[in-house]
Order: structure tokens, then sequence, then C-alpha cells
């Protein structure tokens, strides 16, 4: 199940919070002040945390600020205020969503499950995009890793980012000075022959027969493909 954060100074609310949360199969770990907060943020991996608005050392706002400078874990903020002007506030500085006191803990319950739903889903879309598989090729590029029916493939650096990008946009063909611009990074007027030794190379090592290619296609007189179904 996931793991929590909730910090609040009102100890007896922590305890609470933390009583039913852990009801729920949740692990909760607990904190008092908005430092605390930031150092167990960063010292730890959570699925969500918990701040409240008003905290001694660093308030909920200024916590918030600091998590997002190294994380997008789902925040809830807590606050004895009701105003929309602190919401709104509290948005600006990263929370994914508000909470007013007094609550029912039940409210907590199911802002919590809807927000570890959101987080999962926009994470497994991330998962998603990050993966790419075409005619028995699959390429990650979270991992920077190849391969070809289930089997690690090896790739330079450089071929890996042409692969990606024919990859990404299949059945579209790219011309070499693209090519070059694209995936080399500038503008090049000298030999486009590199273009078409990359070429060769990931042929090697990702064609069942490279001199008859059925995935690195070349289109001629205008460039290369990856050919998509």
């Amino acid at each position: 199940m996931a793991r929590i954060l909730v910090v609040d100074d009102e100890k007896v609310m922590v305890k609470g919070i933390r009583f039913n949360l852990e009801n729920e199969g949740y692990t909760v770990d607990v904190g008092y002040n908005g430092r605390q907060a930031v150092d167990l943020a960063r010292a730890n991996d959570y699925d969500l945390i918990i701040l409240d608005l008003m905290m001694p050392e660093l308030d909920g706002l200024e916590a918030c600020m600091e998590i997002r400078a190294f994380s997008s874990v789902p925040i809830i903020m807590l606050t004895a205020r009701g105003e929309d002007t602190d919401k709104l506030l509290g948005f600006e500085y990263g929370a994914d969503d508000y909470i007013t006191k007094p609550f029912n803990i039940l409210e907590v319950k199911a802002r919590v499950k809807a927000l570890l739903r959101r987080a999962g889903t926009a994470r497994r879309q991330a998962e998603r995009q990050d993966q790419i598989s075409l005619g028995g090729l699959t390429l990650d590029s979270a991992s920077r890793a190849t391969w070809k029916d289930g089997a690690p493939v090896e790739l330079t650096a450089r071929e890996f980012d042409l692969l990606e990008l024919l990859m990404r946009h299949p059945n579209r063909v790219y011309s070499r000075e693209q090519l070059l611009n694209l995936v080399w990074g500038y503008e090049y007027t000298g030999e486009y022959r590199t273009v078409d030794v990359h070429i060769r190379r990931i042929r090697e090592k990702v064609e069942a027969d490279p001199a008859n290619p059925t995935l690195l296609c070349t289109k001629w007189g205008v460039g290369y493909y990856f050919h998509g179904n």
C-alpha cells in the first residue's frame, strides 16, 4: 500500500489521521513542523503528503514550495482557514488538494484515495509514454534500453537517440539534414555520410536481414523512416 507523510503541529490531530489511514492499510510517517516535512520528504519516497498550513519553523506553504523543488509527490493542505484566496495561494505553491478544518475523517480518506488513484493513473501513463514498441522492437526512454523480441540490444547514445526519434514518428520520412539537426543538435554543413553510417549500424543490430531492412527503411532520394504498422 501507499506510504503517506502527515505533518501538523496539532499532535492529537496527527494521531487521529494516522490511526485512520493505517486502518486503511497505508504506511504513515508523521512530523510536527514544516522543516520536518521537508527533511522527511527529501529522505523518503512518499506516495502522498498531508501538510497543515499553519506550522512552526516553516509554514505549510513554505514547506510545500521547498518540496516541489525536488519532488512531484501529491500534497494535500490542511487549514483552519476557508477563504478562497488561501486555497488559490496553496495551489500556486504546488498543493494538489485542500481540506478545511474542522473536517470529517471520511472526507480525508476519500480525498487521499482519489488523489492516490489519480497519481497512479498519471504515473502509469508516463511509464507508457516512456516505452515505444513497434515491429518487435521496444525502446525505453527512461532507462535508455532497447530490446528486440525480448532480447537486449546494445546501442550507442547517438544510435539510441536516432532510433528513438524515428520510432516516435513512424512512417515519417526525415532527410539526412533534418536528422543531423534534430539528433546531433546543430546545423551541419559538411558530409551527411554520418547519418548513413549510424543507420547501417542500427540495422545490423535490429534487422533480421540488414541488407533488406523492414524496420529502418529508406525513401530513395529523400531520407529514412521507421516502418510502423
